[in-house]
């Protein structure tokens, strides 16, 4: 990073942090934490399973509902994106525009349309809460401050939107949005009002897949990968595969455990069609 920053009549104090939490040394440090962060969180979740949805337990400590814990936990990625944004002298790139729209939309409908369409009245910890809370927030300073700071300043011309990696990553993004809200769909719909029993989900990738939409939300991020073309974005992409990952293959087991041969003769892989 060359240049100062211009954050119009942002106090001093405030320029100052900027210029320091945007310095290349300190960004890319992040980065490589991060890396490393996702291989150990990947190992752990093999031998430690969070305690919400179908795994929940009062053992995780104090709760909050799912609807009020998915707004807490999702919205700080969706708003600091947005300062980010609209801080930057890049805000009105038309690349950068289409990048930051496609991650902003994502967050936007997980933060404040999925919850609302949550049933039941289940809970999640808040332990689980503060964590995803810190993921997302380092998650927009990595994905907002590549963007909109640290990548050089010729990186995302106008001409990118029609370049070969924003549109295959952009079908790719849209997919595996599609598959990730239709398998929401899906599950949500398994269970009539008053039921509390657990049903093997069917139809779309479930076929495939024990957690189809895991496997949506990761092709999502790996299309954003692609369309940015960015350290950032694949550090995403490891982290969330580090962290749903363990997860499908958690639901598997207790999918077999609670079915046995009816769910185990469907023969799902976990998360990846015909892979794992």
């Amino acid at each position: 990073m060359t240049e100062t920053f211009s954050f119009g009549d942002a106090s001093p104090i405030c320029l100052y942090l900027m210029n320091v939490i945007f310095d290349p040394i300190v960004f890319h440090t992040v980065e490589y934490i991060m890396i490393a962060l996702a291989v150990v969180v990947f190992v752990a979740l093999r031998f430690i399973t969070p305690g919400y949805g179908m795994f929940y337990t009062p053992k995780w400590g104090p709760t909050v509902g799912n609807r009020m814990g998915w707004i807490i936990m999702e919205a700080p990625v969706f708003i600091c994106m947005a300062f980010l944004w609209a801080c930057s002298d890049r805000a009105g790139q038309p690349a950068l525009i289409a990048m930051a729209s496609l991650f902003m939309f994502h967050y936007f409908q997980r933060s404040f349309i999925f919850p609302l369409l949550i049933k039941g009245k289940n809970r999640m910890p808040w332990v689980i809460i503060l964590l995803g809370c810190i993921f997302n927030v380092v998650n927009a300073y990595l994905i907002g401050g590549w963007l909109f700071y640290v990548s050089p300043a010729d990186t995302y011309p106008t001409s990118w939107i029609v370049s070969l990696k924003f549109i295959i990553g952009s079908l790719i993004f849209f997919t595996g949005m599609g598959i990730n809200w239709q398998s929401d769909y899906i599950i949500r719909h398994l269970r009539k009002p008053g039921d509390h029993r657990h049903y093997i989900p069917m139809g779309g990738m479930f076929r495939y897949v024990t957690s189809a939409n895991y496997f949506g939300e990761i092709l999502e991020w790996v299309g954003f990968a692609i369309l940015t073309w960015s350290l950032p974005g694949l550090i995403f992409v490891m982290w969330t595969f580090a962290n749903l990952g363990p997860r499908a293959r958690s639901l598997y087991g207790r999918y077999c455990e609670e079915f046995g041969e009816k769910f185990t003769s469907l023969n799902r892989k976990y998360i990846i069609p015909f892979i794992w």
